[in-house]
This record gives structure tokens, sequence and C-alpha cells, in this order.
């Protein structure tokens, strides 16, 4: 099973890792106590995924629940979270220590770094068939879509919010949302309760202006298509 390059972060440390699906949960925690400092019972381990949903890893029986039953992709996150209370913790505070930093040029030319290592295995980003950061998130946004079933004139709701339902006008990239990648979800709700009328930054994507704001953009992960039907007011009137 191909391993897959994600980043690890926690409280003391930060760093890109190559993790194996194959993996369990126990046997990560296991690896992650070098790099974190945190031991595998003090761990609590949080996947971010690169649409900023956060899963907790963890299980009843963590030694035969296996990594391959979360959604890693490349570039996602694992987050270590130490349980430790802070009398428990080693006190990494080097605030008054002077730091000696290598200048980055001379760094790169080192022939016996974790840099050069890289480099001569092609690991991370020296690797030419590993998809860039922004390729992941691209890929990861159109598979959330494709797994969803999104497709333009699909009756959806938003946010799992049964008064913000309507139709899917648009799929793709919204280049007027400053600093964003990958496929948005344009929905016209049945209600005047959106940010806009199909329209941004004078880029018309579906309808005609209108005072009244239907429309809304979001992110695959927040939209559900299905049988939801325009809600009909009136229907409770019959019950009075």
């Amino acid at each position: 099973m191909t391993d897959v390059p994600m980043y690890v972060t926690s409280e003391y440390s930060s760093s890109e890792r190559r993790i194996t699906p194959s993996w369990s949960v126990a046997q990560l925690k296991t690896k992650m106590e070098p790099i974190t400092g945190i031991p595998p019972s003090s761990q609590r381990i949080t996947l971010k995924t690169l649409t900023n949903e956060t899963i907790p890893i963890e299980a009843a029986d963590e030694e035969t629940t296996y990594l391959q039953n979360y959604p890693l992709a490349p570039y996602a996150e694992f987050q270590i979270i130490d349980l430790r209370p802070p009398s428990a913790r080693p006190n990494f505070n080097a605030a008054g220590v002077e730091k000696y930093v290598m200048p980055e040029e001379q760094y790169e030319k080192k022939t016996d770094s974790v840099l050069a290592w890289k480099k001569a295995q092609k690991l991370g980003r020296f690797d030419p068939n590993a998809p860039s950061h922004e390729q992941a998130k691209i890929a990861a946004f159109a598979k959330e879509v494709e797994q969803r079933g999104i497709e333009v004139g699909k009756r959806c709701r938003v946010g799992e919010d049964d008064t913000r339902r309507g139709v899917v006008k648009y799929v793709g990239e919204v280049k007027e949302i400053p600093g964003s990648i990958g496929a948005w979800i344009g929905v016209h709700l049945d209600e005047p309760v959106g940010k806009n009328d199909g329209s941004l930054g004078g880029t018309r994507y579906w309808g005609e202006e209108s005072q009244l704001k239907h429309g809304v953009f979001v992110r695959p992960d927040r939209v559900e298509v299905g049988d939801f039907p325009i809600v009909d007011d009136l229907e409770d009137m019959e019950e009075i």
C-alpha cells in the first residue's frame, strides 16, 4: 500500500512525514512519540482534511483499527494533542537561549543534511511524481464533488439546514474568491437568504441581476443533494 505524504503538527513540532495506511492507530501513536515527544497514552490525534474537516483518529481497539479506514490524502494534516497536564509536560521554552541559525544558502549546500537526503531519495516536494499541495487540494475537492453526486440542476440543501434548500447552479472554480483553489458549488436557494444573486466580482455564474440574494457559493462538503423539494409554507395551514 502506497505511503501518503502528510503533515504532522503538535505544540512542539511541525514536519512532513510519509504515513503508511496499513498502520494501526496504535502503531501511528508509537511512531509519533519520537517526532512529537508525546507518549502514545497521552496523545489525542485528529485528521484535518484538505477541506478543513476534522476527524478524530480513535477507536475502542486501536491495535486492530487501521489508518486505511480514514480519508488520508496527500498533504492533509495529523494534529497531535498532548493530554498531559502542563505540569507533567517537558519545558521546551528556550526563549532566553541564544540560537544559531544557519543561512539558508549554506544549508542547501550541505551534503549530510535532511534536505540533501530528501533530495537524493526524491521525497516530499522533491518527488517529481508527487502532487503538489495545491494539486492535492484541487483533487480532494473534485473527489468530494464526485462522491456526493453534486451536479448542476440537482436539488440540494446547504449545511444540513432544511431552511436552506435550493438547486445546484454551478460547479467549478470561482476566481473572484481570494486565495481559493478547487471546486466551489453555486446554489440558488429557494428563499432569498443567500449572499449574492448568482454573480461575484462582476462575473455572472447563473441567472439574471436581482436585488434578491438567492445565491450562495460553498465548498462541496457543505452540500447534500437529494430529495429536497421546495418547502410549502402553506401546507401546514391544512392542519389548523
